[in-house]
């Protein structure tokens, strides 16, 4: 089987080589920076250095802005010197899409350029013209020494990837590796590499499938993780938390985004707090454990299972809760009240595992693990369990069990989406009890629960919003926009609905998206079933209607309750 991490057990990060982005090195022994972009207009130069400023002062270690065109590229040449009169030195990053002209100019202004494989030149053009058009790139940022980030987005992947692998995890591994080959006969080395989606799964399995291959081809470049078009609020950190978390916890991750629907500054703590969650695991106690031969980490494939009661067998995970309450969504199980439905609960953990253990599970009628952990390291514990039930052919079902002490809603959001997230997307575990000692109380928690399951991608239970966070392409007001949206449609359980800033990702993200909305131009609209473009500019103080009124159309409206 192709490796991805050094240790599935151990917290170990993987080994990367230095790049150096201006002031900030990311890569080998450094620490994983966070960063964010700005969305402002980026010919309007003193709101983007002041948000620059903003960014840079909440921690943000590099800051990106988007470059649609040669007077934006330009322009960062006045936005870089402004920075650097006011004494701040964080690294600016240029974001590009469809002209490499532009990429050029912007290569000479910034420390970092991010240019997208899937729209760097025609989208039926072959390797000849992205060789050409590239190693002009690569020499005008080695002359400039001038880094670049070969960024890969799952919603805008070429036609002529599309054509061959389709908007798969494996079409971006190959989207992107065409790049870093180029980069490699170049000699040109300072690199970092992103692979970004919507869907957290494809996110994950993108990655680990890239790391596999750049492995196999002597490849260390350091990687930027992030969740794009994450949404805002619980949702946003949730799912980031979930997809950025899970490859952190393999060790994979150099530095990361949050991207939320919401001014940029507050996305840094959202990633600092992440990141320390995860760096704590460096000193955990050693995990001693095999890995299952016929597990893969390339597929999202749950683990097989006994049916009991409306656990186990391929079913939904359920939701246990410690205690009734006054829930938006229902838990499935109390606590409590598991043995009145002849659910045998029996609490273990990876230690506890034995010969003796393992056969009193499979024998015990109606039996179900409750899997907590002890260790720093919890999801590399929890991880070994499984394993060892899987070489075992134990089929016993599982409820992931995370114990918490916090008094901060955002940090068990973070801890509890990284930690659940990560198994979850492993395949592991039939239901989760999210438990927290602290103050929050158990509707919160329930709700987290509920959303580390959408996020997930193993239960819906409430509408899904794939919103984007907004950047200099974006012409409405993309916060305001969500605000309406969800107040008219957040009682469609199960429904997924695009808010995106522009078409750059807008129809690509949200391939799996029933309906969307994405900004067309200044003040302008377009509305779209699924891929399919139904209404074209329409007037931003129109769109809203509209979009109800095309759901309501396309069957899928239900009165709020």
């Amino acid at each position: 089987m192709k490796k991805y991490s050094f240790d599935l057990f151990n917290y170990v990060r993987r080994v990367t080589a230095e790049v150096a982005v201006g002031s900030s090195l990311i890569g080998a022994n450094n620490p994983i920076r966070v960063q964010s972009m700005t969305n402002t207009n980026t010919l309007d130069t003193e709101a983007s250095v002041a948000q620059a400023l903003r960014i840079a002062q909440a921690g943000g270690e590099l800051v990106r802005l988007t470059a649609q065109g040669i007077r934006e590229a330009e322009n960062l040449k006045n936005i870089h010197a402004s920075l650097r009169a006011k004494g701040f030195d964080t690294p600016l990053v240029a974001d590009i899409h469809f002209n490499p002209k532009v990429a050029e100019v912007a290569a000479l202004y910034v420390e970092k350029v991010r240019i997208n494989p899937g729209n760097f030149v025609g989208q039926t053009e072959g390797l000849d013209k992205i060789r050409e058009k590239l190693k002009t790139l690569l020499a005008i940022c080695t002359s400039n020494n001038t880094a670049i980030r070969i960024g890969v987005n799952h919603g805008s992947l070429s036609e002529r990837i599309m054509s061959e692998y389709g908007d798969t995890a494996q079409g971006m591994v190959v989207s992107a590796m065409e790049f870093l080959r180029i980069c490699k006969e170049e000699k040109f080395d300072k690199l970092v590499i992103s692979m970004k989606s919507s869907n957290t799964l494809v996110m994950v399995q993108s990655v680990r499938l890239l790391v596999a291959a750049m492995n196999e081809e002597g490849m260390n470049y350091p990687l930027h993780l992030g969740v794009t078009e994450a949404g805002d609020g619980e949702d946003g950190r949730v799912k980031s938390a979930v997809g950025i978390g899970a490859l952190l916890a393999d060790g994979i991750g150099d530095t990361i985004r949050v991207s939320l629907s919401e001014d940029p500054e507050l996305e840094i703590p959202v990633a600092q707090k992440l990141v320390h969650y995860m760096e704590q695991r460096s000193k955990h106690t050693p995990i001693t454990a095999k890995a299952f031969n016929g597990f893969n980490p390339f597929m999202n494939t749950r683990r097989e299972t006994e049916a009991i009661w409306k656990i186990g067998a391929q079913q939904v995970p359920v939701v246990m809760a410690a205690s009734e309450g006054n829930y938006a969504i229902l838990p499935d199980l109390i606590f409590t009240q598991t043995a009145q439905l002849g659910i045998q609960i029996i609490p273990l953990t990876y230690t506890d595992l034995s010969k003796e253990t393992l056969q009193r599970i499979s024998t015990t009628h109606n039996a179900v693990v409750l899997l907590s952990s002890k260790n720093s390291n919890p999801v590399g514990e929890m991880r070994a369990f499984f394993h060892a039930l899987m070489e075992a052919n134990c089929k016993v079902p599982v409820i992931l069990h995370c114990v918490y002490t916090e008094n901060d809603l955002e940090t068990l959001q973070i801890k509890a989406g990284a930690d659940f997230g990560a198994l979850l997307l492993d395949g592991f575990g039939d239901g989760i009890y999210l438990q927290n000692e602290g103050t929050i109380s158990n509707e919160q928690i329930n709700s987290i629960a509920f959303g580390i399951l959408q996020a997930s991608r193993v239960r819906v239970s409430k509408t899904e919003y794939i919103s984007c966070p907004g950047c200099g392409r974006t012409l409405f007001d993309l916060q305001t926009t969500i605000a309406q949206i969800k107040a008219k449609t957040a009682h469609l359980k199960g429904l997924k609905i695009g808010i995106m800033g522009c078409i750059v990702n807008g129809p690509g993200e949200m391939a799996d998206a029933d309906y969307g909305y994405v900004g067309a131009g200044k003040g302008k609209v377009s509305l779209y079933k699924k891929q399919v473009c139904m209404e074209k500019n329409i007037p931003q103080s129109e769109a809203v209607e509209k979009l109800i009124a095309l759901i309501k159309a396309g069957g899928d409206w239900k009165d709020a309750v």
